[in-house]
């Protein structure tokens, strides 16, 4: 199903082409197909944004918050605020995200949106050191992720239950978190998901300790961030790695895989918190 509760498109009409880009299997595409339609435009804001592309992702949400109202509108803004967190600004991100859930949180037929918006709040507050609240609002987007029946719903639920673990210091809690995000994945036929529930996982194996195991996961998911162009993912494991230390590449060789891609994110419209 699609944001707006549809059959996806066929991937030879431009929103099927977008989605495949977005979270299907041509995750390098670029430039991408024109967006027309609002779902279009989240969609290549999704993609841009998976590929460090923020100029052109904030761009495309710019233009979507002119045009959309409701639920979509509301994933819109869940979007602005997942990539200002990547970028670092969780207390910029948490006003995106409050303003997600405000335009859903009464409407029965948008559990998917406020799920979205719940879960973004809950990592804003991990983000921030609120972990008491990051808890109740992971509680409350569980309901929802459970009544919107999205599959990728599950999985986020998952990988942000692993790092509210990870930053409280319950690593093997983290771990069979993120295990679980590992189970779910599968379902969504989604490389891009796939990568960063890998991203989670190594973090989590290196919060319990499991140093040797977190190596391993990270090197084999530096590989497809890199095969599939997935820069702010790239930038994540390099920084990982560049801690631990990587099974096959040197630290000067992180090093320069870790800052490659912040310059590459930077170039791409990104601005780095701090």
């Amino acid at each position: 199903m699609t944001a707006t509760g549809t059959t996806p498109p066929p991937v030879d009409q431009p929103s099927g082409r977008l989605r495949v880009a977005a979270f299907g299997n041509d995750l390098r595409c670029w430039p991408l197909p024109k967006a027309y339609s609002s779902e279009e435009l989240w969609l290549h804001a999704v993609a841009a944004g998976g590929q460090g592309r923020y100029a052109a992702a904030f761009a495309d949400l710019d233009t979507l918050a002119r045009q959309s109202r409701g639920p979509l509108l509301s994933l819109a803004r869940s979007t602005r605020a997942s990539f200002l967190r990547q970028l670092g600004w969780h207390r910029v991100a948490r006003v995106a995200d409050g303003r997600a859930w405000a335009l859903v949180a009464d409407r029965p037929d948008a559990a998917e949106a406020r799920a979205d918006a719940l879960v973004g709040l809950a990592a804003d507050a991990l983000g921030v050191g609120r972990f008491g609240v990051a808890h109740r609002l992971l509680e409350r987007a569980a309901v929802d992720t459970e009544n919107s029946g999205v599959p990728r719903q599950r999985v986020r639920l998952a990988w942000v239950g692993a790092e509210l673990a990870m930053v409280s210091g319950h690593g093997e809690e983290s771990v069979a978190l993120a295990e679980r995000a590992v189970g779910l994945v599968g379902d969504l036929d989604s490389p891009r998901h796939a990568v960063k529930t890998d991203v989670v996982y190594s973090a989590a194996l290196c919060s319990a300790g499991r140093f040797d195991e977190s190596r391993r996961v990270a090197d084999a998911a530096l590989e497809r961030t890199q095969q599939f162009g997935l820069v702010p993912l790239t930038w994540a494991l390099g920084c990982l790695l560049s801690d631990i230390g990587s099974a096959k590449r040197s630290p000067d060789e992180m090093a320069q895989i870790r800052d490659a891609a912040a310059a590459t994110v930077r170039n791409r419209g990104g601005r780095w918190a701090g």
